[in-house]
């Protein structure tokens, strides 16, 4: 083969060249647009008016009297909602529900159960009969006091029982009796607070993170069973907010308070079936799923994980070594 037969053979693909490279970036900017367009429907004008009473009188949540389920409460009851709380303590239910009748002259109700218990239901259940449920966030959590490997953790059998019932029955459970009601009236939501520990193994954590990811698979699952019955089932899956479960004092930019987050989140529902809530989250679950291998983030959470466990254990010591010198001072 000549050069001649090599310049004819190019001439000839430069058309179809052309016309394949003009195809691919025109599709990577409509790609580019299309997501630029969605970004700004979901974290600038948002969904915001989606949740009303219109949905049904009652707003349920539970874990309600701190943190995230808090702030859930006296946003859904700013909108008008009656509320059910739903809790450990009855003393902090009567608190808050005492401040959000004052504040925003909204009825409501508790009941307050333990849900590391399974028998807890029919007195849950008792106490929703006749209630219009709009909307359900299933809030209760629980995690480990420190970061700590699996055989190490304290009391490991009825740690894992209370965190399995804690975390992944009572979704199972609460969503057993609220939803069969919205799907006779063909609207309502629920909300399912996982974790962005969920998204991925987060190992010193990893009965955690384990059950945060149930959440997130059980409820992608149901919003594909039920969404033609008009009703919202949405996986959120937060990064570190300034509450007590997180030991965070003071909020930034990355870790908002549990007002603000809970402002951010209820703005993607109906936009989002899984949803990081916030936009600087939602950057942080972009970066760590799609651009950063598994591995490497694995890795990453580990190493953390393994500081704050030494931290932890050094500072216990230090505390138990003053007390031990203190009591034989006496």
């Amino acid at each position: 083969m000549n050069w001649m037969d090599i310049e004819e053979m190019i001439r000839r693909a430069e058309t179809p060249l052309f016309w394949i490279g003009a195809f691919t970036v025109a599709s990577l900017m409509l790609w580019l647009i299309y997501k630029l367009l969605l970004g700004f429907r979901i974290w600038v004008l948002g969904n915001g008016q989606l949740l009303s009473p219109k949905l049904g009188k009652w707003a349920v949540v539970t874990g309600a009297t701190d943190g995230i389920g808090k702030s859930y409460a006296e946003e859904l009851a700013r909108r008008g909602f009656a509320m059910m709380l739903i809790s450990r303590s009855q003393d902090k239910l009567n608190d808050v529900a005492r401040y959000l009748e004052m504040q925003y002259n909204v009825e409501t109700k508790t009941i307050a159960v333990d849900f590391g218990k399974t028998d807890i239901y029919p007195k849950i259940e008792a106490g929703l009969t006749g209630l219009e449920i709009g909307v359900l966030v299933n809030n209760v959590g629980v995690s480990y006091p420190y970061p700590e490997y699996y055989l190490r953790v304290p009391d490991l059998d009825n740690f894992i029982t209370n965190m399995i019932n804690v975390n992944m029955t009572s979704v199972c459970q609460m969503t057993r009796l609220v939803l069969p009601r919205m799907a006779q009236r063909s609207k309502g939501v629920i909300l399912n607070i996982s974790s962005a520990s969920g998204m991925y193994p987060l190992p010193l954590l990893t009965l955690y993170s384990a059950t945060k990811a149930f959440m997130d698979f059980f409820s992608r699952g149901l919003q594909e069973e039920y969404r033609r019955q008009g009703i919202i089932i949405q996986s959120v899956l937060p990064f570190f907010v300034a509450t007590k479960m997180t030991r965070i004092r003071k909020p930034t930019l990355d870790k908002p308070t549990p007002e603000r987050y809970v402002a951010a989140e209820l703005s993607t529902v109906g936009l989002q079936s899984q949803t990081n809530g916030y936009f600087p989250h939602a950057v942080m679950g972009w970066v760590t799923t799609k651009l950063v291998p598994s591995s490497i983030v694995i890795f990453l959470g580990a190493s953390m994980n393994r500081r704050q466990r030494t931290g932890y254990l050094n500072r216990r010591k230090a505390r138990e070594q003053k007390n031990g010198a203190s009591l034989k001072a006496e």
